[in-house]
């Protein structure tokens, strides 16, 4: 007996196959789909998180005086905001800002390393004086990694200063985060040096820095941009242009900050001045710094900015406070020193009421 196969039979099948690719098709459609309205969505937040970081949390920030908040938002927020910059434009300008900030957090536990360390030594401890000068070190490491990242940035986006040419700036804050990227550089190789390990950070950096700064309005910076610049003329040999005289200067621009209520200028000064090892000089730099703070309001735009220059002023008392008393500066004396000659006070003498 002869089988005959019904052709019909094979529809069935073909249709259940032509029915599965086209769901598997209609899946990958779908699934692709999401991927790029997902791109869309992150891309448009990365690029509203960049702007409105740039134009509204950096300058509310600015107007703030709580160094230990904005340095804990720089470090919990770079890794989120950075991220954007896989879906969208790299956020460069604002990186200048986080890392900067970031940088002076690990800056900070540096200082406060160095001032245990030296309290250690006053007390005649060497193991923890040891210790706390290893920390330090590591500190400073990861402050120089911080810094040189936001110069990088600073690159990336407005181009080497190495080239000599000045961007077009779009407004004061694009001007100022300008200048942060130069104070990024200088703190990269001072960071690195005080390490005493290498990260690649270039040992011209200063000098490229402080030509850059030319590009800036010193009067509109409160003599930031000319104290930086002067502050390299001291601390690189031969980097002083003839007829200049860097500590003069620095005094030139440290009145500029007093008079704006942004004293940035000071740090620069006793900075410069630590470097020479004029402790005479040094004082003088804090002693001013304390008068203006009791004479001259803080700039209310820039009161972070301020506020940081009295945090790393105190520093320098503390540490030489520590030096040689044991104990960082008293509360509410700064500006004073443990050797300072004491008023004579008038007494009676009790002789004279008898």
């Amino acid at each position: 007996m002869t089988h005959f196969r019904n052709p019909s039979r094979k529809a069935p099948f073909s249709v259940r196959r032509a029915r599965s690719l086209l769901a598997a098709l209609t899946a990958s459609a779908v699934l692709s789909g999401c991927g790029v309205v997902n791109h869309m969505i992150y891309k448009t937040t990365g690029d509203v998180m960049q702007g409105f970081s740039r134009n509204h949390t950096v300058p509310f920030l600015m107007e703030s005086d709580d160094l230990a908040m904005g340095c804990a938002m720089s470090e919990a927020t770079a890794p989120l905001l950075m991220s954007f910059g896989r879906v969208t434009n790299e956020p460069d300008q604002l990186a200048v800002m986080l890392y900067l900030s970031a940088g002076g957090c690990a800056d900070e536990q540096a200082r406060e390393y160095e001032l245990k360390g030296l309290a250690a030594l006053h007390a005649m401890n060497g193991n923890a004086a040891e210790d706390a000068m290893i920390q330090q070190k590591r500190a400073h490491t990861v402050a120089a990694r911080r810094y040189y990242t936001a110069w990088q940035h600073h690159n990336a986006h407005y181009g080497n200063p190495a080239d000599g040419e000045c961007p077009d700036f779009d407004d004061d804050m694009d001007e100022f985060i300008y200048m942060a990227g130069l104070l990024s550089g200088l703190q990269a190789l001072n960071a690195q040096i005080q390490s005493t390990s290498s990260i690649g950070v270039p040992a011209n950096i200063g000098s490229i820095a402080a030509r850059a700064t030319s590009c800036l309005e010193n009067d509109k910076w409160w003599g930031a941009p000319m104290a930086l610049r002067a502050t390299v003329w001291a601390m690189i040999p031969g980097a002083q242009p003839d007829g200049e005289d860097a500590f003069e200067r620095l005094a030139i621009a440290g009145e500029q900050g007093k008079a704006a209520g942004v004293r940035l200028p000071h740090v620069f000064h006793a900075i410069a001045a630590l470097n020479k090892g004029d402790e005479g000089m040094v004082r003088e730099v804090i002693r001013d710094h304390a008068k203006s703070l009791e004479n001259t309001p803080v700039n209310e735009e820039w009161r972070f900015v301020d506020a940081m220059a009295t945090d790393m002023i105190v520093a320098v008392s503390d540490r030489l406070w520590i030096e040689n008393t044991g104990h960082r500066t008293p509360l509410g004396r700064l500006g004073t020193f443990w050797d300072d000659q004491q008023e004579a006070v008038e007494t009676m003498d009790l002789d004279d009421l008898l």
